[in-house]
């Protein structure tokens, strides 16, 4: 299996509702996506100072459901649309587990 964690930062500018859309158009990629086992989104806490803002966690069960998620068009679309416009900064991993 692979686990794909995104880890973003928004712009100061980044909007509530823009935040909220991010959380919203994420949550309707599972079905769409084959070979997706786990995913698991969502806004930091606000427990620990100096934290990112927003953290993706998906599992997947082979490194071509992780392709075919990466480039599928509804993913795309998301990234492109919703998220890259409010972000400031972005780290991510994919490893085996």
């Amino acid at each position: 299996m692979i686990r794909h964690v995104v880890l973003f930062t928004w712009i100061s500018e980044a909007t509530d509702e823009q935040k909220e859309q991010v959380t919203k158009e994420l949550q309707a990629l599972p079905p769409l996506m084959t070979g997706l086992r786990s995913f698991d989104i969502g806004p930091s806490a606000g427990i620990a100072e100096g934290n990112v803002d927003f953290a993706v966690v998906a599992d997947f069960e082979d490194v071509e459901s992780y392709l075919s998620y990466r480039g599928h068009p509804a993913h795309r679309a998301v990234v492109e649309q919703v998220i890259t416009p409010i972000t400031k900064g972005r780290a991510a991993i994919q490893y085996e587990i």
